[in-house]
This record gives structure tokens, sequence and C-alpha cells, in this order.
């Protein structure tokens, strides 16, 4: 009886075991059986057997249980639970009998509890924000009543794109000329449709690239699109995909390169790789992609964990798809210096060398070259340390550089921090140009036209603040001093025109005014003209990208010396708000073309002349095409 006894009780322990609970009171069920993934199967949905079937996975580990729920099931959790594959990791199951014309709503319910999106979804319904946008866009109605939080779209058979502009030819990043946009403030309907429109305004402009500020969904509608939730879809707010799509073609058929914002530093709660390892506030520590606590003081949301195999991995497809389905010509990482593992708590110790980081940037770019290797623009806001800047750049990439402090000051007439020298490559250690993206507005800075008119200087007879004309005449002396800078340049919307609202007007990130109105002023359209002329002669003309470069900007009279084969260029002007004596040596006598005015004849290599507050010249050795 005793051997008995204890094979009985050996049963009842098992059975105990078996049934375990855990301490939120679920079942802890014995691993579920793993099997091969069907083949086809890939992250996010993949359809089969003419769309009519679809194999849909979520990646997953260390969860027990994982159902899909949506229109093709009633939303009934037991139709279609998941499969846990072989790698332990990833959840799989195959829905039939769809029709392929149809689009089903249709979310992951994991461990009986956690309803989300699919992560790869395409397409994702906001049952809070949706309802507010009104740009013409059909949206797909939310299943209300069925279950809550955002939720994901697939369809098999959707409306094809067809790609009109397939021989674009990329600008030298040399002889970039970028025009950073956010869609909600540069159209008033805030649609790639509209957008459109405005294409001819910018060609006219000169620019070879536009960049973007964040387009894939971000948690609600008025946002700068950088607290991102999903990286496969775009946000509805600008748009339908095709919307997108054509934006991107016709853009190419102007000759003119699209740039992406892309925010893969951290994501925001709505994120479903967030939701899926979440608690108190925070992820948690068996998250594959994110950090418990951010390990950077500029971090917003929740932090990737780029030295993690799950997020490199995730990043890389994110990449793959924008490149591939979208055509695009490159990204501008956002806080790209983010990208760590080491603990800093002030900005000395966050831009401080990090071979980890560097490493991580490395494999990420020879991956876009994997992808395409056809000047595929690589553009980091990155902002640490010179020698990480310098192998970072060497490799092909390119970082931005702030001269909006320097060049401000030196637009408002205060003469003691306005050398902008900051914007030459070899400043920075960088053995050539084509690696430094220099720009005096952003969307993160101040805008020049507004500090002019709010602080800037005056004499008696010269005055800058609250005097428009003035005020503009001063940012057509500053752009001739900033195209002339050799490497890349990015403008800011509006700064071609002196837009003067403040960057805090309506807070920070807030809706700003439209100021189309602005083109029928003719003092503001005289900059619009000059910074199209700039452009235009930089664009022509090699002696811009020339390596053999001179100035002085660290007083009054500034001046920027370019010389080449073909040609030599000086840009002299007065910075201050009374005159001042010029003597600058030109390198040789003769004759110099004045772009902006009359020629001169040189009797010595000297230029001495006194030059008026704010007055410029841009003379050339030969006339500039």
């Amino acid at each position: 009886m005793k051997k008995y006894y204890y094979i009985l009780f050996f049963i009842a322990l098992s059975f105990q075991l078996a049934c375990k609970k855990d301490k939120s009171g679920s079942a802890v069920n014995p691993q579920p059986p793993q099997t091969e993934l069907p083949a086809g199967a890939k992250d996010g949905v993949a359809f089969t057997d003419n769309g009519t079937a679809a194999i849909v996975t979520l990646y997953a580990p260390d969860k027990k249980s994982v159902a899909i729920i949506g229109e093709f099931n009633s939303w009934n959790r037991d139709a279609n639970k998941m499969q846990l594959a072989k790698d332990g990791k990833t959840w799989f199951t195959t829905i039939k009998n769809l029709n392929p014309e149809s689009a089903y709503s249709y979310q992951f319910e994991v461990d009986g509890t956690l309803r989300i999106a699919d992560p790869y979804a395409e397409l994702v319904l906001d049952p809070e924000n949706d309802k507010y946008i009104n740009n013409g866009t059909t949206i797909k109605a939310y299943p209300t009543g069925k279950t809550s939080g955002m939720v994901s779209v697939m369809q098999a058979k959707q409306s094809p794109y067809t790609w009109k502009n397939q021989n674009f030819a990329r600008p030298p990043k040399n002889k970039l000329v970028v025009y950073e946009l956010l869609v909600r403030d540069f159209v008033s309907d805030h649609s790639y449709q509209q957008l459109l429109t405005k294409l001819d305004y910018l060609k006219n402009l000169g620019i070879n690239a536009i960049e973007l500020m964040p387009v894939n969904e971000f948690e609600g509608n008025l946002s700068w699109g950088y607290n991102p939730s999903f990286y496969f879809a775009p946000d509805k707010y600008y748009g339908t995909k095709n919307d997108l799509k054509q934006f991107i073609d016709e853009c190419h058929g102007k000759g003119i390169a699209v740039i992406l914002d892309m925010v893969l530093n951290h994501s925001f709660g709505q994120s479903p790789m967030v939701q899926l390892y979440f608690a108190n506030g925070a992820p948690t520590a068996e998250s594959p992609w994110y950090n418990t606590v951010a390990k950077h003081p500029y971090n917003v949301g929740f932090d990737f964990n780029h030295e993690s195999p799950a997020t490199r991995a995730f990043a890389k497809k994110v990449m793959q798809f924008w490149m591939q389905e979208y055509q695009i010509d490159g990204f501008r990482f956002d806080l790209s210096k983010g990208f760590t593992q080491k603990q800093s708590s002030d900005d000395a110790g966050f831009a401080a060398y990090d071979a980890s980081r560097v490493a991580i940037w490395k494999d990420y770019h020879n991956f876009i070259k994997s992808i395409d290797n056809n000047n595929f623009y690589t553009i980091l806001e990155h902002f640490a340390d010179t020698k990480e800047e310098t192998e970072l750049t060497n490799e092909g990439m390119m970082v931005w550089t702030n001269l909006n402090y320097n060049m401000n000051e030196a637009t408002m007439g205060w003469l003691n921090n306005s050398d902008f020298s900051w914007g030459f490559y070899k400043k920075h250690g960088f053995s050539k140009s084509d690696g430094l993206v220099a720009y005096i507005e952003s969307h993160d800075e101040e805008r020049l036209n507004y500090k002019n008119l709010n602080y800037g200087n005056a004499n008696a007879n010269y005055v800058i603040k609250n005097n428009l004309q003035t005020a503009l005449k001063r940012e057509e002396l500053a752009a001739a001093f900033f195209f002339a800078i050799p490497g890349p340049k990015m403008i800011w919307q509006f700064g071609e025109l002196g837009y003067d609202v403040s960057i805090n007007f309506n807070g920070r990130t807030g809706e700003k005014p439209i100021r189309w109105d602005y083109f029928a002023d003719p003092a503001r359209k005289a900059l619009y003209d000059v910074y199209a002329k700039l452009i235009k002669l930089r664009l022509g003309n090699d002696v811009f990208t020339s390596n053999d470069v001179s100035y002085d900007l660290s007083k009054a009279i500034k001046y920027i010396k370019l010389t080449a084969t073909e040609n030599q260029v000086v840009v002299v002007g007065n910075f201050d708000v009374v005159p001042q004596q010029a003597d600058v040596d030109f390198g040789s006598a003769g004759v110099w073309y004045d772009a902006f005015g009359n020629s001169i004849n040189l009797a010595t290599s000297r230029y001495q002349t006194t030059l008026a507050p704010g007055e410029y010249h841009l003379f050339s050795k030969t006339v500039l095409k």
C-alpha cells in the first residue's frame, strides 16, 4: 500500500504544480508546444493563397498565451489562439477565409488581459484622435463596443501606387540644400495633397531636398512627431500612404530628394512594444527592446536599448521598410547621440566619446548601404565628441551643426559672439565638407527674424529692432555668408521669407501661423529672391565646394574667400550697426564681378572701402553662372 500511496502522492503533486498560480492569480501553464513557423511568415502579416489567408506573427518572448482577435473571428479570443514557434519567442497563427478586398481590424490579446495592436501594422485606428482628422482621408470605422485601445488593420489587396520617376539621381552631398518642414505648419489642411501645390515654390527657391519632420504614426494629431508609437504606419493626419508616395514621386520628378526624420531613440506609451512589457510606469526588465530607465538626460518617452539584438533587428526592419516601400532618399535620425548604454546625467557625460555608440551607428550605416548604396543620406542629430563625429563622417554619415546662436548674434548686430565659423568642416577636424549639415534655423531653434525684431541692435541712424525692412536685409546678409560655406546646408520652413513668429508661440510644439501671405510682401519676397539666387549660384558653380577656403568671421567686417581652378569668390559684409572700413586681401588685382551689384576694378589685391551697416557683396573673378 505504501508504494501506491507514494505514486498517488507524486501524481497529485505534479497536478498541483501544473495548476500552480502566479502572484496575479493567473494559471501558469506548461510552456506551449513549439513548432516551425509556416513558410512565408514574416513580422506582422503575410498574406497567402491569393489573399484569402494570412499568417500573423507577434514577437513576444516570455508570454504565456497570445490570441488574435478581430473582425474575421467576431473578436473571439478562443477562435485563433497562437502557437509558439521554435525560437521560443515568436507567436503565430493562420487566419483563413478572408476576403482579399476587405480591410479587417484586429488586435492581439496577450496573457488573457492585454490587448495591443500589431507593431508592424501599416494602418492603425485611434479611437480618440481619428475623429478629428478632416483632410479628406477616408478612415475605416473604429470597432466601437468590440474592444478598446489602438487597433491595427490588415488588407490583402490595396490600391497599388505606380511610381513614375524611377531614375531620380540624388544630389551630391556637398551640394545638398535641404528644406526642413512640418506639414502641419506649412499648409492649411495639413495634407500631402496640398503640399504638392507648394512644390513649384520650393523648386523655384532652388532647394534640392525636402526633410519631412516625422510622419509615421505618432500620439495625437497636432504633434511635431517626436512621440512615435507605430513605425510602419504613416500618420493619417497627413493623408494616406499613397498620398505620401505620390508626394515623394512628384518631388523626384522635380529633382528634389526626400529625407524622412526618423525617431528611433525612444517610443511613447501607445506603442504595443512598450505595452507588452510595462509595469509601474516604465518598461520592465523583460523587455527585449527598452531600458527600464533612460540612459541619458535628454530622453523623452521610453528609451530604446540599441545594444539589444532585438532592438537592432527591429530598427533595421524599420529602415528597410521606408527605403524600399517609399523610395526615400535619406534619414535624418533624431537624437542619434541617445543610442547609448553609457549612463550619464549631464550633457558632458552624454556627449563624451562612446565606442559602443560608434559601433552601433557603423552597423546601422552599413546595413543602410547594403539596402541602397546609391548616395543614400544618413544624417545624424549627434552633437557629440568631435572625435566620435569625425569617425562617423569618415564612414560616410553626415552630422548636423547648429549655427543659430552665433549667426543670430551677427544678424542682430551684437558682435561679441557673432563668429559662426563652426560651420566650416575643418573646425570640426573633418577631412571633407560633405559630412557637415550646417543650419542657421531648424525646428528646434528660435527664428532669426523674431530676435532681430525684438532684440536687434541700433544706433541713431540704423535700427534693427522693430524695423522689418532692416531686419530682413540682415537676413540677406546672413544668407550670403551661410551659402558660401562649403558643405550641405539646411533651411527651416519660411526662413527664406523672414518668418518672425517665435518658436514658443502657442507653446513650443504648438501650432504656428502659416504665413503664405509673406510671399506677397515685397520686402519678404526680396529675401526669397536673394535665397534663390544664392542657391542657384552655389549649385551652379563648383567654387562653392572648394577646399581652399580662408575667412575672418571674428569682427564687424567679415569675409569668406574661396579659391578654385576656374574661379575665385569673396563674400564680404558689415555686421555692425555703424559704417566700418573694410580691408580684405582678395588675392589678385583687376576686375571683380559682384553678383549683387556693380563690378569693381582693384588696382591691387586689397579691397579697401567703407561698408554701410548691413552692406554685403559677393565678388567673383569670373562671372558666376
